[in-house]
């Protein structure tokens, strides 16, 4: 048994405009790095947070890193194992990003491995969860299951849990910007309408099935066409600096899609090529500059694999 492993796990985009609280995908960058070490007394503790300009808590029933592993050990029967914590945070929290899912994978298929890998991936979604619950109040999967399993996710149920991995185009691209503006995410939930009209459900429905749909048959035409939202995003996107300008810039310069990645405020884009996504980086950075908004950018293929051992 190793004493020590260094894991990393991806940042994720949830919701995938039309597919709220049920889709997900991830992406190879960014993301969070754990480090974690047993030690001779019982109890997780965290040693060291980086990347974070000290907004993340020590203690360990306030950190969602902690509180997962330590729920894990108690699962199964092992609390009398003691782990020492290092989170090094490689994205910026608040970016709509899944930043504490990350952190809270990372640290799960850490403890994981360290105890000679007792639980599948699948079934450390459950304990990834509880940290989500402790980030935001609920506690979904659309970030903690892609960054887990990889792919392209589908949570088709919650009780019970159903979580299907879903098959995509290998060439299809994400470019990101996260505009740096403060968008917590409780207050993006409490925004959202909790009833709506039949005829909006009705589109939406179609267009999540139509989403599954081409990502199974891997036809990127329909996939384009359903990624549509007429429930979550025409609220969501007041939080979001000039949003119906950005998604005309990025569809003139060859996206097939546009939208908030999560709660926001990053947006995100498919794209056929890395080409064009470098190209739609770079002219909606450029408005944000318009904007006197400062921005950071990403693109990425779709990450298949979810957390990595590193050392």
């Amino acid at each position: 048994m190793n004493r020590s492993v260094k894991v990393f796990a991806p940042a994720t985009v949830a919701n995938v405009v039309c597919g709220y609280d049920v889709l997900g995908f991830a992406v190879n960058a960014p993301g969070d790095e754990v480090i974690m070490r047993f030690r001779d007394e019982p109890g997780v503790i965290i040693t060291k947070i980086s990347g974070d300009d000290g907004r993340l808590p020590y203690d360990p029933a306030k950190n969602t890193v902690s509180v997962s592993v330590q729920h894990f050990l108690n699962h199964i029967g092992r609390s009398d194992v003691g782990v020492e914590i290092e989170l090094n945070k490689k994205m910026p929290i608040g970016s709509g990003l899944g930043s504490s899912s990350a952190s809270t994978v990372a640290g799960l298929f850490a403890i994981n491995t360290l105890m000679d890998s007792p639980l599948t991936k699948m079934e450390l979604v459950p304990f990834a969860m509880k940290g989500e619950e402790l980030a935001c109040g609920y506690g979904h999967a659309d970030n903690v299951a892609p960054a887990l399993l990889g792919c392209v996710v589908l949570i088709r149920s919650y009780e019970p849990l159903d979580i299907i991995q879903l098959p995509f185009p290998e060439e299809l691209y994400c470019s990101i910007v996260f505009p740096q503006v403060d968008v917590p995410t409780r207050d993006a939930r409490q925004i959202i309408r909790s009833k709506i009209l039949l005829k909006d459900a009705v589109i939406q429905w179609g267009n999540v099935a139509g989403l599954v749909s081409g990502l199974y048959t891997k036809n990127i035409d329909l996939i384009a066409r359903s990624m549509k939202d007429v429930i979550v995003e025409p609220v969501r996107s007041i939080l979001i600096p000039d949003f119906y300008r950005l998604r005309e810039i990025a569809m003139e310069n060859g996206a097939l899609s546009f939208g908030i990645s999560g709660s926001g405020p990053s947006v995100f884009t498919f794209t056929r090529n890395d080409d064009d996504a470098r190209r739609i980086n770079e002219k909606l950075q450029a408005h944000f500059r318009w904007l006197d908004t400062e921005s950071i950018a990403y693109r990425s293929p779709i990450n298949a694999q979810g957390p990595i051992i590193l050392d």
